[in-house]
């Protein structure tokens, strides 16, 4: 077995944190940053709300080196960020945005701004507020109001006193991107390039605990075919809440956050290849000029934080029955490319879902990409998602649908996926059936939706009652007819 080691090396307070979890027996490889932080002198700041990424009174900021070899700053749930995951990395807190001169303490200008707006009321909220203000304000100087709501969406103020901390914002941002950070910006990644130096894989062992950290797919795929039982982690945005809402023991880890290998974006004449460690922001990113029916649903998965944490393999693996990314990845004819060391395959994303939370991945294999095809026949493609609040919340119901039609308004191929209609994401087979070969006509769409009633049999749960789930699903189908006929017109009306 190749050479590892049991610590983990992270910048706190401007200095390299090193963390040997062999001698420490205050803390585990599943400890929460937010636990710890609550643990040390100073950093108290950190607050727990939810426990579980819907509050963001816990947010901090996590900075790395970016693509362009520049700091990039990310606000992060840290009652869902394990604390291995920060390796290599720069850890802000709410205690490191002021600066202290002599006697005189400094605000950061998002402080500040929180200060002379009144933002802040009853205060538990803030510290997760401004830093996630200071991670807009770093990344998106002058941003506007729909770019400064976005970035907020995952923060709650039980107080409602959102006005005053998005005029905080809109002032923040504007004189942004400078402060104190900027100017440290280069010892910091000299700091984290002197970390990423050794590259042998990290094994924190524990009486209870084993958690591996490979930087490598070759280590990845040889440690996973000598563990075939350990949960592979890349953001923990969902097996985290195992331990922080179920008080499960997690006991064999494999984190793959910090493999680069899986975490790119490419693109050719034939399609678009995303490995399967990008982040749902990244995702996001890219899709709003390149994908923009995938961007419309990556707009309201979860929040800022979260969307940084979660990545594509992983919800992927998930296999939820209402997940927001499988159904427009069913409709795209997508395929997922898994790996093991003794080779590849490639299946199309309706074959992988087996069923309730359940793949055909193996034992000893990863996600390692996923393939959409691009298809220059389809006419529209869109999706559409209903919860009881537009952010951060599950769907109810949500939808992907494409359509190619003929000249003489003909429905030549129709596809139709849903996520919170049965124990899986999947495709309307019969409906599609139906409509293939018809006109696209709204008497005809109206009988689909009838047929959509019968196709599938939904449950009734918490977010929504089984006939709504069948009435909501038949309803986005005629929407999708409507933007459809919106959209054709509009295109007729320019040429």
């Amino acid at each position: 077995m190749k050479t590892t080691r049991n610590c983990v090396e992270f910048i706190l307070d401007g200095k390299i944190l090193r963390l040997n979890f062999a001698e420490e027996s205050a803390i585990k490889p599943t400890t929460t940053v937010l636990n710890y932080l609550r643990s040390i002198h100073g950093h108290k700041g950190v607050k727990e709300g939810c426990g579980e990424g819907d509050c963001g009174a816990c947010t901090i900021v996590v900075a790395e080196e970016g693509i362009r070899g520049n700091l990039e700053y990310k606000a992060l749930n840290s009652c869902l960020l394990f604390l291995p995951m920060l390796h290599g990395k720069q850890l802000i807190t709410i205690e490191n945005l002021a600066q202290k001169k002599g006697q005189e303490i400094l605000l950061h200008p998002v402080q500040q701004a929180i200060v002379d707006e009144y933002g802040s009321q009853c205060g538990y909220c803030t510290p997760g507020m401004v830093l996630s203000m200071f991670s807009l304000y770093k990344n998106s100087p002058h941003a506007q109001e729909d770019s400064i709501k976005l970035a907020l969406s995952g923060n709650l103020c039980r107080c409602t006193g959102y006005k005053s901390i998005l005029n905080a914002a809109k002032i923040a941002c504007s004189k942004g991107p400078e402060d104190h950070f900027t100017n440290g910006e280069d010892a910091v990644l000299e700091l984290i390039h002197s970390i990423h130096k050794n590259t042998d894989p990290i094994l924190l062992q524990t009486d209870d605990y084993q958690y591996y950290i490979p930087f490598t797919t070759e280590d990845l795929l040889h440690y996973k075919s000598g563990h075939p039982e350990a949960l592979i982690i890349a953001g923990a945005s969902d097996i985290a809440l195992r331990q922080t809402k179920k008080n499960e023991l997690l006991p064999n880890l494999i984190d793959i956050s910090q493999l680069n290998d899986l975490k790119f974006i490419q693109e050719d004449h034939a399609g678009f290849y995303f490995g399967a460690g990008i982040s749902i922001e990244e995702l996001r990113d890219f899709s709003e000029d390149r994908y923009p029916a995938l961007f419309n649903v990556l707009n309201v998965f979860g929040s800022h934080q979260i969307r940084h944490l979660a990545t594509l393999g992983g919800n992927l693996a998930t296999a939820s029955p209402i997940s927001d990314m499988i159904p427009i990845l069913l409709v795209a004819d997508a395929s997922i490319r898994l790996i093991s060391i003794h080779g590849q395959r490639e299946l199309k994303l309706e074959e992988f879902i087996k069923g309730y939370r359940q793949t055909d991945l193996k034992a000893d294999e990863i996600i390692l990409m996923v393939r959409i095809p691009k298809n220059e026949r389809i006419t529209f493609i869109n999706t559409y998602k209903v919860s009881r609040r537009k952010d951060v919340d599950i769907s109810c119901v949500n939808g992907a649908f494409s359509v190619e039609l003929s000249r003489n308004n003909r429905i030549d191929d129709i596809r139709i996926g849903f996520g919170g209609m049965a124990a899986q994401a999947k495709r309307a087979a019969i409906t599609e059936a139906f409509l293939s070969g018809k006109q696209w006509e709204r008497n005809v769409i109206e009988e689909a939706m009838q047929l959509l009633y019968t196709e599938f049999q939904p449950i009734s749960d918490a977010r929504a009652k089984a006939e709504s789930r069948s009435i909501l699903a038949g309803n986005l189908l005629m929407k999708f007819f409507l933007d459809v006929n919106y959209y054709t017109k509009t295109q007729a009306d320019v040429i």
